[in-house]
């Protein structure tokens, strides 16, 4: 469990590290490996992060509803 902390700090200080354009690109490349395009959201809905978490820990389980183009 103390490995998965550190490793989840390292990872955390290595994004922070990073430009905002890095870090914009970096999301868009894990979005799309994930099925998700931009602006595929529910229109005028605000999501809450734990929300958005649970989504896509849900997704991850059935790799059969992303669907990768």
């Amino acid at each position: 469990m103390e490995n998965r902390i550190s490793k989840k700090k390292e990872r955390k200080k290595i994004f922070n590290s990073m430009t905002s354009v890095e870090r914009q690109k970096l999301i868009l490349k894990k979005m799309k490996n994930k099925g998700i395009e931009v602006g595929s959201g529910v229109a005028n809905k605000k999501y809450n992060n734990q929300e958005v978490y649970e989504l896509i820990q849900i997704t991850n389980c059935f790799p059969e509803l992303r669907k990768v183009k």
